[in-house]
C-alpha cells in the first residue's frame, strides 16, 4: 500500500465500521491508521476465524491468504449470513481468483500493492451502493434525490434520468460540496471492473446538466472530477 505523505484523506461516512482481516501484520497497521485518519472506526483481525466470529461491521476488508482458512471460503460464509459490504484486497491478481471471490459474493477487489486514496474511494463506492436499500433521502437545494425509489426531483419537478445518470447524480450528491475524482464517479456508475472510456461519463455529466436545468449544480473542477455546487 502507498499512501501520499502530508495529504489529508477524504472523510468516511460517520460511525463507518471497518473490519481488516489481514496477517501481515505490518499491513494491516498501515490500514488502520489510515483508515482512522480518514474517519472510520477499524477494527483487526488476522485470521479468517476470527473475521466468522466477529460483530457484522459495515464494511470487511480481506485478506486471500489467510492461514487458517481459504480466503475466498470466508467471503462466501460471511456473504451466506449477512449482507456486509466485501471488498477483497490480496496481492493475488490473476482473472481466475477475481472470477472465485466475486462469485462468493465479494462487492469489490483490489490488488496489492494499491494506494489509500484508491481503497477509501472503493470503501466509499460500495457503502453508496449498499445505502441504496436504506431508503436514503439526499437533498440539496431544490434538488431531491430518492435513492430507493431513485426518483429525482427538481422544486417538486420529477426528472426521468437514465440508469446510469441517476447513479452519476447519486453519487455526487451522497456528499455534496466534496469533489469526486472521474474514476470514483465512474466506479460507482459502472463497477470498479469496467475498463471503458472515461470520456462516456462526460456525456451522460452534460445529459445530467440540461435535464436538471439547475445552472451552477454540477460543477466541474479541472483535473480532479466533479461536485455538487451552491444553486
Amino acid at each position: 500500500m502507498t499512501v501520499s505523505p502530508g495529504q489529508a484523506p477524504p472523510r468516511g461516512r460517520v460511525g463507518s465500521s471497518v473490519l481488516v482481516v489481514e496477517d501481515d501484520r505490518s499491513l494491516a497497521t498501515q490500514l488502520m491508521r489510515g483508515l482512522r485518519r480518514g474517519g472510520y472506526i477499524v477494527d483487526h483481525v488476522l485470521t479468517g476465524r476470527e473475521a466468522l466470529a466477529r460483530p457484522e461491521p459495515d464494511v470487511v476488508l480481506l485478506d486471500l491468504g489467510l492461514p487458517d482458512l481459504d480466503g475466498v471460503a470466508v467471503c462466501r460464509r460471511l456473504r451466506e449470513r449477512s449482507d456486509v459490504a466485501i471488498i477483497v484486497v490480496t496481492a493475488r491478481g490473476e482473472e481466475p481468483e477475481r472470477v472465485l471471490a466475486l462469485d462468493a459474493g465479494a462487492d469489490d477487489y483490489l490488488v496489492k500493492p494499491f494506494g489509500l486514496a484508491e481503497l477509501q474511494a472503493r470503501i466509499r463506492a460500495v457503502l453508496r451502493r449498499r445505502s441504496r436499500a436504506d431508503g436514503e433521502v439526499l437533498r440539496k437545494g431544490p434538488l431531491l434525490v430518492d435513492v430507493r425509489t431513485r426518483k429525482v426531483t427538481v422544486s417538486g419537478r420529477e426528472v426521468a434520468l437514465t440508469p446510469k445518470e441517476f447513479d452519476i447524480l447519486e453519487c455526487l450528491a451522497s456528499d455534496p460540496g466534496r469533489v469526486m475524482s472521474r474514476q470514483e464517479i465512474m466506479d460507482n456508475a459502472w463497477g470498479a471492473h469496467w475498463y471503458g472510456p472515461t470520456k462516456v461519463l462526460d456525456v451522460h455529466v452534460a445529459a445530467l446538466r440540461r435535464k436538471l436545468d439547475l445552472p451552477g449544480l454540477i460543477e466541474t473542477v479541472y483535473g480532479r472530477g466533479f461536485r455538487l455546487g451552491e444553486v
